[in-house]
Formats: C-alpha cells, sequence, structure tokens
C-alpha cells in the first residue's frame, strides 16, 4: 500500500481474519503492539491492559491499543488466532483488540507494519521490527508519533500518550 498516508488507510485483518478498517479509530489515539504469548515480555500484557484502562478511564474513547500477535521472533507465538485471544483473556485479562496474527518484516510482512516502520525507522535508521512487544504510538492525525523498543514498559509511555491526547487532530 504504497500509496497509503495515514494509519487510517489500511484494513489489516482481525482474529477472524476479516478485514478491519482502521480508520474507525480516526481522531484517537492508538498505540501498536506486536505481541507474543510464549516471550520472554509476554508479562508486559499486564502493563498493557493497565494503560488500556487506566487511559480509558481518564479519556474515555480518545485512546486504544491494538496488539497484533507475530510468530517471527524465536517462533514465540506459535498458536492460531483462537488459542492467542484466550491466552491473552485468561492470563492477562486483556481487553484491548487483539488481531489476527501477522508478518512484521520480510516478503509478508503486513502493509500496516511495513508503512510504520518507514514512517518511524528504529535506532540508527533501522526499519525492521527487531522482536516482540515493539510500540509505535499513532497520533489523532494518523500519523507515527513514536516508537519504541521491547524494553520499554507500557507505564513509561504515558506521559507519551497524555501528550497526543492533549493536540488536536
Amino acid at each position: 500500500m504504497a500509496s497509503a498516508t495515514s494509519f487510517y488507510d489500511f484494513k489489516p485483518k482481525d482474529k477472524k481474519g476479516t478485514p478491519h478498517p482502521l480508520s474507525k479509530y480516526a481522531n484517537k489515539v492508538v498505540l501498536v503492539v506486536n505481541t507474543a504469548s510464549k516471550c520472554g515480555f509476554t508479562p508486559q500484557f499486564a502493563g498493557l491492559e493497565k494503560l488500556y484502562k487506566d487511559m480509558k478511564a481518564a479519556h474515555g474513547d480518545d485512546f486504544t491499543i491494538i496488539g497484533f500477535p507475530c510468530n517471527q521472533f524465536g517462533g514465540q507465538d506459535p498458536g492460531s488466532n483462537e488459542e492467542i485471544q484466550q491466552f491473552c483473556q485468561v492470563n492477562y485479562g486483556v481487553s484491548f483488540t487483539v488481531m489476527g496474527k501477522v508478518d512484521v518484516n520480510g516478503d509478508a510482512a503486513d502493509p500496516m507494519f511495513e508503512w510504520m516502520k518507514s514512517e518511524k525507522p528504529g535506532l540508527m535508521g533501522m526499519k525492521r521490527v527487531k522482536w516482540n512487544f515493539e510500540k509505535f504510538l499513532i497520533g489523532r492525525d494518523g500519523k507515527v508519533k513514536g516508537r519504541w523498543a521491547s524494553t520499554t514498559k507500557p507505564e513509561a509511555l504515558k506521559a507519551e500518550i497524555e501528550k497526543e491526547l492533549g493536540r488536536k487532530a
């Protein structure tokens, strides 16, 4: 999707394989995270859920988190979409949206991830996603505002998210 100019131009597949138009999040602040169920960073689901609930309580529907399961890093999310959804719910009480499994790097990478990586390259201009639980912050205008490595805990992003929530689209 080379013509994409905004996060809202994409329609990645949801857990049932149905296109999920991101245009439904227009004028909201969105945290996108590539997730995995069997990773050393998997406990970040708890931090993401707390962040989601705290921000929802303070800002209503102006903020959301979207998780994208990925099995590209050490085969750490081998389950089916249904198994992944169940894992997130049972183990972490995840109530934010968890999409269908995607590739974030390589020839089969989801176009939305390709776009986000080119909009906000990582350390030293690196475009590829390095590992599970890398985070991208999308502003109300549909542009990538921030990108953080797996080691950045969700709670550390609260100030950046608040800043974006304070901006008008």
